[in-house]
């Protein structure tokens, strides 16, 4: 299947006497514009989405037939939950991790990065409240520069900090 373009959201679809079927994706893959992966139902997918600035979103619909529908479905992972408790800690959190260039996530009054580990050791010794979770990574805060590269293994510094503890 060639998708090329995002069909609704799974809300707004009858999905009755259909099959569901779910491409699960890393909260990094959902702003890649050409992507080649396998469904839950081991169906081929290929992404072509030549317009910048789309980004894949939870529930999007990207293939539908009278017999299936194919969504998308993001997986959660590691991340850095930071409960700010006052605007001036809202401010500065945001502008240290901007600092770094890592994409923020705002969900439930909550910040949230994908966890690496100098970056949760800086915000604990510097006082504020800051906790590993694991959850999907829904809501990126709008940027001018996209993410990039691949998180599974954490930052070069992530790898030497395991090396030496």
């Amino acid at each position: 299947m060639v998708c090329k373009e995002v069909l609704g959201n799974i809300r707004d679809f009858d999905c009755r006497d259909r099959l569901m079927d779910y491409l699960c994706l890393e909260w990094y893959e959902t702003s890649k514009r050409i992507l080649r992966k396998r469904t839950n139902g081991n169906d081929d997918m290929i992404i072509k989405m030549l317009k910048e600035g789309n980004r894949l979103c939870e529930g999007d619909v990207l293939f539908e037939d009278e017999e299936k529908i194919v969504a998308v479905f993001i997986l959660p992972c590691d991340a850095i939950e930071v409960t700010p408790r006052t605007m001036l800690e809202i401010g500065t959190i945001c502008y240290e991790i901007g600092n770094r260039h890592l994409p923020l996530f705002i969900q439930d009054d909550r910040i949230l990065v994908p966890y690496e580990r100098p970056l949760e050791q800086l915000l604990t010794v510097t006082g504020y409240q800051v906790r590993k979770t694991h959850c999907k990574l829904l809501h990126m805060l709008k940027a001018n520069v996209a993410p990039h590269g691949h998180r599974t293994g954490g930052s070069l510094l992530s790898k030497i900090l395991d090396l030496t503890n």
